[in-house]
C-alpha cells in the first residue's frame, strides 16, 4: 500500500517581510493577524483545507512565484476581482468570465478561480 496520500497538506509562499505579508494576507482573506509567528520565519494562514504558509526564509528574488502555485476559491469572480483591486494589488483581467492572476506585495503570482 502506498503511504503517500493524495492531499495537499501545505503550500510555502517566500515572502521578503514576514509580519507586512502576515498583515497583508490576513486582509485579503478578511481573518485577524493575530497567529504566531513560528520560528521567527513562519506565518500559517488559517485556511480551510491545505495550509498557506508565509515563510521569510526561502525567499529570494529567483523563488517569487513567476507561474500561479496556488488557487484561491470565489464563487463570484467579478466581486473578487473589483475587491482584490481594491486592494492596490496588481490584478489581471478575468479569463474566460471564470478566473484572474494577481501578484502580492513580493510579486508572487497567485489565482483566483470561481
Amino acid at each position: 500500500m502506498n503511504p503517500i496520500e493524495r492531499q495537499i497538506g501545505i503550500v510555502f509562499v517566500p515572502v521578503s517581510d514576514l509580519q507586512k505579508s502576515r498583515d497583508w494576507y490576513c486582509d485579503l482573506l478578511g481573518v485577524p493577524a493575530d497567529g504566531d509567528i513560528l520560528q521567527d520565519h513562519l506565518y500559517v494562514l488559517p485556511m480551510q483545507g491545505p495550509s498557506l504558509i508565509l515563510d521569510s526564509k526561502i525567499f529570494s528574488e529567483d523563488a517569487v512565484f513567476q507561474v500561479p502555485a496556488v488557487a484561491l476559491t470565489t464563487a463570484n469572480v467579478h466581486a473578487a476581482h473589483k475587491y482584490l483591486k481594491s486592494k492596490s494589488t496588481e490584478v489581471m483581467d478575468i479569463q474566460f468570465d471564470k478566473w484572474f492572476n494577481f501578484k502580492d506585495p513580493d510579486g508572487n503570482l497567485l489565482m483566483i478561480c470561481q
